[in-house]
């Protein structure tokens, strides 16, 4: 699929920054699990957080497409910077954007969009991942506030000095066919009882911001009801499924360097009579098919973004999401394997970009619905009947 010029001109805008801020930093910030604050507001001030929020807010009010842009960008040089910016967009500024009041919008989206703070969204517990209907943090009215208790994990932006609020998924109440009720609340960082626990260690991602959240007869004001009550799991569904798209523009990058990296590589690495490995067909194939991976998850990828943008039917949108989310983030577990092999004793080093790449990858098919639900989400838009 071929982007617009004003799309390829935003990519080499958002390439040479990450190329000059990011690029030569990250491997350090990766080592010491560093959050680089003074980066994501750079970030802010290019304005990737406000890419698709609208003016009065101080956004670009620009399509999808170009996040995804910028997110394939910032992947293609740091998977951990790619995700902070998809998740605080995806997940922290477009559900206020679309379910908040004009009071919530008016409070929270404008240091949102510029880049000066984050949002955060909490719906993974340790007992409920892709079984979000299963989740125990409850929130009970009391007068005029909510008091919400319970546990959150593996939350991106949750805990840095940029966090301002976390978007909490809580059961509210019991519908009458007995399933649990559902709704979103907002819980200002600082709230007393809103405990922020040590980051985690992690394989990967490690200059992400993540951490698991405990909630303690936290209270906020009635008002922080976002959207509509009991409606909470059908707002974080369709975040989710924009999520996906952008989970597979972050997935692109990953495969992107992991071509970049090879080609270069077997063109400088030579054996047996200083001749460059790539001329070796053992090492020029499975670069040849990084290409292809490439080319057909930045087609899928850049499809179901122009859906979105098109207004196209939910459905449409829903399957084209999985469909590319799945595909992009499969091939990037094997791009960097393929990598990792054609660098071969290197790869396994540190001091190169390819193993970083390596241990980022995993994440991209279990993070924004595993693998196995987008399965279940394809088959059951060919109509195939449900378990």
């Amino acid at each position: 699929m071929t982007l617009s010029a004003d799309h390829e001109d935003f990519r080499r805008t958002v390439r040479e920054f990450a190329e000059s801020e990011i690029a030569p930093h990250v491997a350090q910030w990766d080592r010491d699990h560093f959050f680089p604050v003074d980066t994501v507001r750079s970030m802010g001030k290019l304005g990737l957080f406000g890419l698709t929020a609208p003016e009065e807010f101080g956004g670009a009010g620009g399509d999808f497409t170009s996040l995804c842009v910028a997110i394939e960008e910032l992947g293609r040089v740091d998977q951990a910077l790619g995700v902070t910016l998809e998740a605080a967009v995806g997940l922290g500024i477009n559900p206020i954007l679309e379910y908040g009041t004009q009071e919530q919008k008016e409070r929270w989206l404008p240091d949102l969009v510029a880049g000066q703070a984050l949002a955060a969204f909490g719906l993974t517990e340790p007992g409920s991942g892709s079984d979000a209907g299963s989740l125990r943090t409850k929130a009970d009215l009391d007068g005029d506030e909510w008091v919400v208790n319970g546990s959150k994990q593996f939350i991106t932006n949750s805990g840095n000095e940029l966090t301002s609020v976390v978007t909490v998924a809580a059961r509210t109440g019991e519908r009458p066919d007995g399933r649990p009720e559902i709704s979103a609340i907002l819980v200002p960082a600082g709230t007393d009882g809103f405990i922020v626990e040590p980051p985690y260690d992690k394989l990967g991602w490690n200059i992400s911001d993540t951490h698991p959240l405990t909630f303690n007869d936290v209270r906020v004001p009635s008002d922080h009801l976002l959207g509509e009550r009991g409606r909470g799991y059908s707002q974080f569904l369709a975040t989710l499924d924009d999520g996906r798209i952008a989970i597979a523009a972050l997935a692109v990058g990953c495969i992107q360097a992991c071509l970049d990296l090879c080609v270069a590589y077997a063109g400088e690495r030579t054996t047996l009579g200083d001749i460059p490995i790539g001329q070796k067909q053992g090492v020029a194939f499975p670069i040849a098919d990084l290409a292809v991976m490439a080319e057909a998850g930045r087609a899928l990828t850049y499809q179901a973004a122009a859906l979105k943008d098109s207004g196209a039917k939910h459905a449409e949108i829903k399957k084209a999401a999985s469909i590319a989310k799945l595909y992009t983030s499969e091939a990037a577990v094997t791009a960097t394997r393929i990598a990792t092999q054609v660098f071969g004793g290197y790869g396994f080093m540190e001091e190169y970009p390819v193993a970083r790449f390596y241990r980022d990858a995993k994440i991209l098919e279990i993070g924004e619905g595993t693998s196995e639900v987008q399965r279940i989400l394809i088959a059951r838009s060919l109509g195939l009947p449900a378990e």
